[in-house]
């Protein structure tokens, strides 16, 4: 197993530690990484996306979503089943499950709609207009500094 020092890096620079942060996170491995519910996570356009869950036996009322410091939780708890019912197999897993997706910057959630046993979670990247690039107009008129005009008016 490799480990990676991000010391040197929170010495030297200001600003970037959410990105170390995400590295750190992204490179500690903890075993295994839970593989309940399956997920896919689908890029619609430039600045849309999509994550969809696979939550069969889930009803509405058993999932929660919810958005919370950048991190998109998931979440759902089966409500206490019937004891009368007995299963000869059981192959459909309802066990309760949180998965956790950190949101970039400016990354919004949009809706969330379940059906036919997924969970579809709509995001959308929202950069704020000061924040985007804008073209600068350039002038073709020669400005003459302050300085040199009050300069010549003296002399």
């Amino acid at each position: 197993m490799r480990t990676f020092d991000f010391a040197p890096l929170y010495r030297a620079t200001v600003g970037f530690d959410q990105i170390a942060d995400l590295m750190d996170r992204v490179l500690t491995t903890e075993g295994t990484q839970p593989s309940y519910p399956p997920y896919n996570i689908e890029k619609l356009d430039d600045d849309a996306y999509r994550i969809s869950i696979a939550v069969a036996g889930f009803s509405d009322a058993d999932l929660s979503v919810e958005v919370r410091e950048n991190a998109l939780i998931v979440s759902a708890k089966k409500a206490e089943e019937d004891a009368a019912r007995s299963y000869l197999h059981r192959g459909i897993a309802t066990r309760a499950f949180e998965r956790r997706f950190h949101l970039a910057d400016h990354v919004q959630v949009t809706g969330a709609a379940h059906v036919d046993g997924m969970l579809n979670i709509d995001l959308v990247r929202e950069v704020p207009e000061a924040l985007k690039p804008r073209q600068i107009s350039i002038s073709s008129t020669k400005q003459i500094e302050k300085d040199v005009v009050d300069a010549k008016s003296v002399n």
